[in-house]
């Protein structure tokens, strides 16, 4: 079985020229904890085994991907005047070929374009991320109307596993009080809460004007076969989210 029949395609009714891909753990190389398409070079895989993952991507894409270090932030890079591997969380092109990747193993991957087709761009949204405002940042730099954009919330933990405590829940809502319904009572726990962390993301893309949101029907916690998890497994890899301009 090739790669390319273990990938996802985001199904949104993007652009033509608008392209995106989302890997799964399945289809490369690496193995252990690892197996087999991690493309994270940070979580203690053997290089050689990273590399060879992130080039069997290569005759899908125009470029190499600008792989952003990642800090659980709100900086943002443009993937078209970058060939480094720049500290960041969010990152936008409008330049024809450059590639934006974010990773993740549970965090969220939010994919964006405008309905013209002209610019692009990729936030890695954990809660903290995404609490401080990686989405408003990553819409913010491709400066394009909001109204005309639209999302696709990539594979993330679902929200019957998203287990977290109130501090969490509290920092959500003191920045959008409306967060307090993407939150539920844990069974497991008196003192924790389930976040909805897709339910959250999409308070933040309508807040912003953005009202055209698919994909959000993962859960990388619970799909062992098909995604890495980082709160399942602790040691394990990362999948890509991908999107570029032809």
């Amino acid at each position: 079985m090739s790669l390319s029949e273990h990938l996802i395609i985001p199904d949104w009714p993007a652009p033509p020229n608008v392209k995106a891909l989302q890997t799964t753990r399945k289809g490369g190389v690496s193995t252990g904890p690892y197996a087999s398409l991690n493309l994270g070079d940070h979580v203690g895989d053997v290089s050689l085994a990273v590399a060879r993952n992130r080039s069997l991507l290569s005759p899908l894409l125009p470029s190499d991907p600008v792989w952003l270090k990642q800090v659980h932030g709100t900086v943002v890079v443009d993937a078209g005047a970058t060939s480094c591997h720049p500290d960041g969380d969010g990152c936008v092109t409008s330049h024809a070929g450059a590639v934006c990747v974010v990773m993740t193993a549970d965090c969220l991957p939010v994919l964006l374009c405008n309905e013209e087709g002209s610019v692009v761009g990729a936030a890695h949204a954990g809660w903290r991320g995404l609490c401080d405002g990686v989405i408003e940042q990553t819409v913010g730099a491709m400066k394009a109307p909001p109204a005309a954009m639209m999302a696709w919330l990539g594979p993330a933990i679902g929200p019957q596993a998203f287990e977290v405590g109130e501090e969490v829940r509290a920092a959500f809502i003191a920045k959008q009080p409306e967060a307090a319904a993407a939150f539920i009572p844990s069974p497991a726990s008196k003192s924790k809460w389930l976040a909805d962390i897709y339910a959250l993301a999409r308070l933040r893309l309508n807040a912003l004007g953005i009202e055209r949101i698919f994909g959000g029907g993962f859960c990388t916690f619970t799909d062992s076969e098909r995604f890495f998890s980082y709160r399942r497994d602790g040691v394990t890899g990362r999948m890509g989210t991908l999107i570029w301009l032809e």
